[in-house]
């Protein structure tokens, strides 16, 4: 392993410590040059320890190492991110100090446990940078591991608390979001034994769709007000059109196609689940209690649940058929289906995130008028996509181990999509001025047709 291997090294072993960071800076909102320089020694100095360590230790207990390391990795992450969302939405409790012995101890060591592992290489791949022995070199090398890792971490710090100082309750609830997720990258890449997530596409692009729900949510910071009716009449119907375009051209198509290549009449089973995906979303309608706030309708069976709960899981339904749609669609890319574009996968995480943008406002902006903590409102936002990833991944992981069900799966998603889809077109048609709704509903189904028909020539 020569330097530019190392400094590679380096960089990427400093990314998780890097997010972590940030998350740091954007829960404790405004640090002094001392706290961030503090963070970047403790992350700095764990990441150089414990590649030695794994070098000292050798190949003799590799297999230990990397069976308990997800799971620690893990653990402490999505303890230290659920205590930042409890303290977050707990107005009564007081912070723990920002840069703790015990805070910053566990978020060292999770963020560095797996360079324990990156040390164990350097018996197999010797560094040899230096024209010295072998132990000179690990030391030169968890240096460099060291400096780089403190040099992003201090500036992980900063960046953060530019944000976190102006959006306090949010940004320690969206720093603690993201390292649970870090933490659960983490291990579902080790449980993952058949490889079939470890295509780092397949990973990102279900993420893809968070990121919407993220920054619509994250409105609410910004917007202190109810959007006007023209506007909310808009975001409807592009969103509206962007489904309807994804459950044709998305799934409904492509399946039929799928079909008709192993000489199967594609039009009779592909109709078939549609009906089925139609059936099971309005199972979730009738079942599910749920409330459409702009309309004021409650639907589903009685429950005491609060309004806010209510708000949030409209859009949990609507999430679910999207959530299929986009792990059959990067299952087929994992697979390298071949009547299925490559490209394509890519293309629709980025409409359907696209479309959860409105969505998650309707979710954070109505519980917010309702008197609900700013903070709260973003967090059940959030709430509201999280099953679109947790759905791509079990779709993906049935369509492995079941290549001969995705045409299916995809005429199911593609059912229940256009049923979601008709739902919210009554809120464009209920206005009598509703050209600018339609406009925007045409323009969102032609957008995304004409995003899929590009990238597939």
């Amino acid at each position: 392993m020569g330097l530019f291997e190392l400094l590679l090294l380096s960089v990427g072993l400093a990314m998780d410590a890097f997010a972590v960071s940030i998350c740091k800076g954007l829960a404790s909102g405004k640090v002094t040059a001392k706290e961030y320089l503090l963070c970047g020694v403790w992350f700095g100095s764990f990441q150089a320890i414990m590649p030695f360590i794994g070098y000292l230790i050798g190949a003799r207990f590799e297999r230990y190492i990397s069976m308990i390391a997800p799971w620690v990795a893990f653990g402490l992450l999505a303890l230290i991110g659920g205590n930042m969302i409890r303290e977050a939405l707990s107005p009564e409790e007081e912070m723990a100090p920002g840069f703790d012995l015990k805070t910053m101890f566990m978020m060292a060591v999770a963020t560095s446990i797996d360079a324990l592992a990156v040390g164990i290489t350097f018996v197999a791949v010797p560094v040899r940078v230096l024209d010295l022995g072998d132990l000179a070199n690990v030391g030169f090398a968890v240096f460099v591991i060291g400096v780089i890792t403190f040099l992003i971490s201090a500036a992980g710090v900063k960046i953060g608390s530019i944000f976190g100082d102006r959006y306090k309750s949010g940004s320690e609830i969206m720093g603690g979001t993201i390292l649970i997720f870090i933490g659960f990258r983490s291990l579902i890449t080790y449980l993952d034994r058949a490889q079939t997530l470890s295509d780092g596409e397949t990973i990102f692009g279900m993420l893809i769709p968070l990121i919407g729900t993220l920054l619509g949510a994250a409105v609410i910071y910004a917007q202190k007000g109810r959007f006007s009716e023209d506007i909310r009449m808009i975001l409807v119907g592009s969103g509206s059109g962007i489904m309807l375009s994804i459950a044709v051209w998305g799934m409904i198509e492509p399946a039929i196609d799928g079909l008709n290549k192993v000489d199967v009449n594609g039009i009779i089973p592909v109709t078939v689940c549609f009906g089925a995906g139609v059936v099971i979303q309005i199972i979730f309608d009738k079942i599910v209690p749920h409330t459409h706030v702009y309309s004021e309708i409650t639907e589903g069976l009685r429950s005491g649940l609060d309004t806010d709960i209510k708000v949030m899981l409209t859009e949990v339904i609507h999430h679910i058929p999207e959530g299929i749609a986009l792990g059959s669609i990067y299952a087929a890319h994992f697979m390298k289906t071949e009547w299925i574009s490559s490209t394509v996968a890519l293309v629709l995480a980025i409409a359907i995130a696209l479309q959860n943008i409105p969505e998650a406002m309707y979710v954070s902006l109505p519980i917010r008028e309702q008197g609900t903590r700013t903070g709260k409102a973003f967090f059940m936002g959030i709430v509201s996509g999280v099953p679109i990833p947790l759905l791509g991944i079990i779709t993906v992981v049935i369509v492995v181990f079941f290549p001969g069900a995705l045409p299916y799966i995809m005429a199911i998603a593609g059912g229940a999509l256009i049923f979601t889809t008709i739902e919210e077109i009554p809120h464009i048609a209920s206005r009598k001025d509703n050209d600018k709704g339609t406009i925007a509903f045409v323009i969102g189904f032609a957008l995304v047709m004409l995003m899929v028909y590009l990238r597939m020539s």
